[in-house]
């Protein structure tokens, strides 16, 4: 094993890891419940709550607009267990002994949330199928939309696998992602309920997912809010990297 794995490329040996990972979670009664919750939850919002069918438009951004405040709850859930089951454990020792380098291990983990995400966003296309054939919609905004919500979960995934780095155990992870998420979701809110300078209201809105997720949900691909996801994607993985090494040489 010691002599043919540092032989992989970095990306192989990335999924060889996320691919275990990911079976993991098939096993995982918070996988189906994070799932069941999901689903349930956006299409009671959209057609109870939001009455989709007496707005008479032909558009789901009511629909992905709810997505960023489902991250809260459901992010929590898929990253809790990453981390800080194997601190609980003891068994990080263990992988850390391993012929893997930090990068090996921390996009190991985040393929793994994030093939879990995606599967869950997977389940959610059959909606919009459903109702193509009652209006004239606009599948470039739907593409759209859920481009953004891929991007605002993988920015999301990846700063909720470093808060389950920094915790003892899930319980502790799902509280201090959940705490977390809510802040970067929603901090957005405060501009929009008060009046502010211009410039504390940008300073504000640049550390909100949320609000660089308003383009994609109108249907537009702002090459601005496509690099700011990206970035802080790898923003957090590469701290993520910091303290595993941190606790690598303690």
């Amino acid at each position: 094993m010691k002599k043919y794995l540092p032989k992989l490329s970095l990306p192989l040996r990335a999924l060889t890891l996320a691919r275990k990972e990911f079976i993991h979670y098939l096993y995982a009664p918070a996988f189906y419940g994070a799932a069941v919750f999901f689903l349930l939850f956006c299409s009671i919002w959209l057609f109870y709550f939001q009455r989709y069918f007496t707005t008479d438009q032909a558009t789901l951004r009511p629909y992905f607009g709810l997505f960023p405040i489902v991250y809260i709850i459901i992010i929590p859930i898929i990253t809790m267990k990453s981390w800080a089951e194997e601190r609980k454990t003891g068994t990080i020792e263990l992988l850390l002994t391993l012929p893997y380098t930090e990068w090996d291990l921390v996009l190991g983990k985040f393929f793994s949330s994030l093939g879990v995400l995606s599967f869950i966003l997977l389940l959610t296309i059959p909606l919009p199928l459903s109702l193509l054939s009652l209006g004239t919609f606009d599948l470039g905004s739907i593409f759209c939309e859920y481009l953004g919500v891929f991007l605002l979960g993988a920015s999301a995934t990846s700063l909720g696998l470093l808060l389950s780095c920094l915790s003892k155990n899930q319980a502790g992870a799902f509280l201090g992602s959940a705490v977390v998420l809510m802040a970067v979701m929603l901090i957005n809110q405060i501009t929009m309920s008060f009046n502010l300078p211009q410039w504390l209201a940008r300073f504000i809105n640049f550390f909100s997912l949320a609000y660089h997720f308003e383009s994609f949900s109108k249907g537009l691909i702002d090459s601005r809010e496509l690099a700011y996801f990206i970035l802080s994607t790898c923003l957090f993985l590469y701290l993520n990297t910091k303290v595993i090494l941190f606790r690598k040489w303690r």
